[in-house]
Protein backbone atom coordinates (compact mmCIF):
# COMPACT_ATOMS: atom_id res chain seq x y z
CA UNK A 1 0.00 0.00 0.00
CA UNK A 2 2.38 2.76 -1.14
CA UNK A 3 4.96 1.84 1.73
CA UNK A 4 2.54 2.16 4.47
CA UNK A 5 1.90 -0.98 6.64
CA UNK A 6 -1.50 -2.45 6.92
CA UNK A 7 -2.81 -3.95 9.71
CA UNK A 8 -4.84 -7.43 8.09
CA UNK A 9 -5.95 -7.98 11.72
CA UNK A 10 -7.67 -4.73 12.93
CA UNK A 11 -8.02 -4.66 16.97
CA UNK A 12 -11.27 -5.65 18.60
CA UNK A 13 -13.33 -2.64 19.33
CA UNK A 14 -16.80 -1.92 20.87
CA UNK A 15 -18.66 -3.27 17.52
CA UNK A 16 -16.68 -5.39 16.34
CA UNK A 17 -16.89 -5.56 12.81
CA UNK A 18 -15.92 -9.45 11.52
CA UNK A 19 -16.07 -8.62 7.87
CA UNK A 20 -13.09 -6.65 7.96
CA UNK A 21 -11.30 -9.93 9.03
CA UNK A 22 -9.71 -12.01 6.25
CA UNK A 23 -11.78 -14.72 5.47
CA UNK A 24 -9.18 -17.60 7.30
CA UNK A 25 -9.80 -15.56 10.22
CA UNK A 26 -13.64 -15.58 10.00
CA UNK A 27 -13.30 -19.53 9.87
CA UNK A 28 -10.31 -19.59 12.60
CA UNK A 29 -12.90 -17.57 14.97
CA UNK A 30 -15.88 -19.69 13.83
CA UNK A 31 -14.80 -22.70 14.80
CA UNK A 32 -13.48 -20.86 18.53
CA UNK A 33 -17.61 -19.82 18.42
CA UNK A 34 -18.82 -23.53 17.49
CA UNK A 35 -16.80 -25.03 20.38
CA UNK A 36 -18.42 -26.09 23.65
CA UNK A 37 -15.44 -24.79 25.37
CA UNK A 38 -11.75 -23.62 24.94
CA UNK A 39 -9.91 -25.03 21.81
CA UNK A 40 -6.23 -25.95 21.19
CA UNK A 41 -4.62 -25.40 17.85
CA UNK A 42 -4.27 -28.91 16.86
CA UNK A 43 -8.37 -29.09 17.07
CA UNK A 44 -8.78 -26.02 14.93
CA UNK A 45 -6.15 -27.24 12.33
CA UNK A 46 -7.69 -30.71 11.93
CA UNK A 47 -11.04 -28.58 11.23
CA UNK A 48 -9.26 -26.61 8.74
CA UNK A 49 -8.20 -30.01 7.02
CA UNK A 50 -4.27 -29.31 8.14
CA UNK A 51 -1.75 -31.97 8.81
CA UNK A 52 -2.04 -31.89 12.33
CA UNK A 53 0.63 -34.92 12.76
CA UNK A 54 3.23 -32.43 11.55
CA UNK A 55 4.24 -29.93 13.80
CA UNK A 56 5.49 -27.56 11.71
CA UNK A 57 2.16 -27.11 9.85
CA UNK A 58 0.92 -25.71 13.07
CA UNK A 59 2.94 -23.25 13.82
CA UNK A 60 1.90 -20.78 11.48
CA UNK A 61 -2.08 -21.36 12.57
CA UNK A 62 -0.77 -21.02 16.30
CA UNK A 63 0.59 -17.29 15.01
CA UNK A 64 -2.57 -16.22 13.36
CA UNK A 65 -4.62 -17.51 16.64
CA UNK A 66 -2.05 -15.94 19.00
CA UNK A 67 -2.12 -12.34 16.56
CA UNK A 68 -6.03 -12.63 17.38
CA UNK A 69 -6.28 -12.89 20.67
CA UNK A 70 -3.98 -9.98 20.92
CA UNK A 71 -5.96 -7.88 19.10
CA UNK A 72 -8.97 -9.03 21.11
CA UNK A 73 -10.54 -10.91 19.06
CA UNK A 74 -9.95 -14.80 20.78
CA UNK A 75 -8.77 -14.64 24.63
CA UNK A 76 -5.74 -17.18 25.08
CA UNK A 77 -5.68 -19.12 28.09
CA UNK A 78 -2.85 -19.53 30.26
CA UNK A 79 -2.65 -23.38 29.24
CA UNK A 80 -2.57 -22.35 25.63
CA UNK A 81 -5.95 -22.72 24.70
CA UNK A 82 -7.92 -20.59 22.94
CA UNK A 83 -11.56 -19.16 23.84
CA UNK A 84 -13.83 -16.81 21.18
CA UNK A 85 -15.27 -13.29 22.87
CA UNK A 86 -18.25 -12.67 22.95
Amino acid sequence: MAGRAVLLIPHRSENPDEAALPADYRQILAIARAADGPVQVRTVGEELGLEVAVRGKLEPLRTKMTKRADRGWLHKRPDGRFTARR
